[in-house]
C-alpha cells in the first residue's frame, strides 16, 4: 500500500495562507439563547465571476475567489468550449470584492463553435432550456474512453483521512467541496476547493492542465455526490477513473458505463462500490 502521502510542507503552508486570505473572512455571530458574548467565525467567501470569451460574455458563476485561472481553464474544457488548453491563448482577471471578471482569448476554431452554439440557443422557442439544442448540450455526444484497469484496492484504503490533509479551507471554515488527483502510483498530488462541487472539479482539471501533469493511470476524487455534469468534465479531461465520496446518480452511472469510465463510490462505513464497468459491479 502506498505511504500516506501528505502535501509538501512549504506547498501546504503556502496554499493554506493563500486560500484562507482569499476565500474566507471573519464574521461575528450571536447564539440564539443570548447566554454568551458575541463570537467570531470564519466563513467561506463566494464571488460572482463573469467570464467572456473573445469579448463575448458567456457566463456568470459563483465561485470561491481562489485559483480563478485554474477554474477558467477547467470550466472552458469541462463545458466543451475548448478541446484542449492549447485553444486558450490568454486569461486576464479583473475586478475586486464580490464582482470579478475573466477575459479569455481562445482560438478562432473554438470561438466559431461557441458562436454557433449561442446562435442556435438564441433562436430556440420557449424557455430556452427545453429545446433540442439545450438537450444536446445537457446530453452531449462525447467519445468513449479506452478501457482502463480499476485502481488497486490499497489506493482507496483510508482515503478519507488522507483527503482531509489536502482541505485547508474545509478544515478552517467548512462549506466547501474538494476535488483531488491521485497519480499512477497511488499518491495524492493535487487538490482544489470551492463552494461549488462543479467548480472544485473545474479548478482541479485546470490546475492539472496548466501544470502539464500526466493523467495516464491516475484518478480524480470528488468529495461531493457524483452527478452527470461531473462525468462530462472527467470524460473531456481524459481521466479514466472517478472516485466519489458520496453516491452517484443513476444517470451518472449509465453514462460512465456507456463511455467506459471507471466509477467508484467510497461509502462512509462500507467497502468501495464499483458501479462502472458494469461487469465489475
Amino acid at each position: 500500500m502506498p505511504a500516506l502521502h501528505q502535501p509538501r510542507s512549504n506547498e501546504a503552508e503556502s496554499r493554506l495562507a493563500t486560500e484562507l486570505a482569499e476565500a474566507s473572512s471573519t464574521y461575528r455571530y450571536l447564539d440564539t439563547c443570548g447566554e454568551t458574548a458575541p463570537a467570531d467565525a470564519e466563513l467561506a467567501e463566494e464571488v460572482a465571476l463573469a467570464i467572456a470569451f473573445n469579448g463575448i460574455s458567456q457566463a456568470v458563476m459563483l465561485v470561491s475567489p481562489a485559483d480563478l485561472e485554474d477554474f477558467v481553464v477547467g470550466f472552458s474544457l469541462g463545458s466543451g468550449i475548448v478541446d484542449s488548453i492549447d485553444d486558450i491563448y490568454d486569461i486576464r482577471l479583473g475586478g475586486t470584492g464580490a464582482a470579478r471578471q475573466a477575459e479569455v482569448q481562445i482560438s478562432n476554431r473554438a470561438f466559431w463553435r461557441l458562436k454557433q452554439q449561442r446562435r442556435r440557443l438564441a433562436g430556440s422557442s420557449g424557455c430556452g432550456l427545453c429545446g433540442v439544442e439545450a438537450l444536446e448540450q445537457a446530453l452531449p455526444n462525447l467519445p468513449s474512453l479506452s478501457p482502463a484497469p480499476l485502481p488497486p484496492l490499497a489506493w482507496l484504503h483510508e482515503l478519507r483521512p488522507r483527503i482531509a490533509a489536502w482541505q485547508p479551507l474545509g478544515r478552517h471554515c467548512g462549506a466547501v467541496h474538494a476535488a483531488l488527483f491521485m497519480d499512477a502510483q497511488g499518491e495524492l498530488r493535487l487538490a482544489r476547493e470551492d463552494i461549488g462541487r462543479h467548480n472544485a472539479l473545474d479548478k482541479l482539471i485546470g490546475a492539472l492542465l496548466r501544470q502539464r501533469q500526466p493523467l495516464h493511470g491516475g484518478l480524480a476524487i470528488v468529495t461531493s455526490r457524483c452527478s452527470l455534469e461531473l462525468i462530462h468534465k472527467v470524460l473531456r479531461a481524459g481521466i479514466h477513473t472517478l472516485v466519489s465520496l458520496s453516491a452517484p446518480t443513476g444517470l451518472a452511472v449509465q453514462w460512465a458505463r456507456r463511455h467506459q469510465l471507471n466509477l467508484i463510490h467510497l461509502p462512509q462505513r462500507a467497502q468501495p462500490r464499483v458501479y462502472s464497468p458494469e461487469s465489475a459491479a
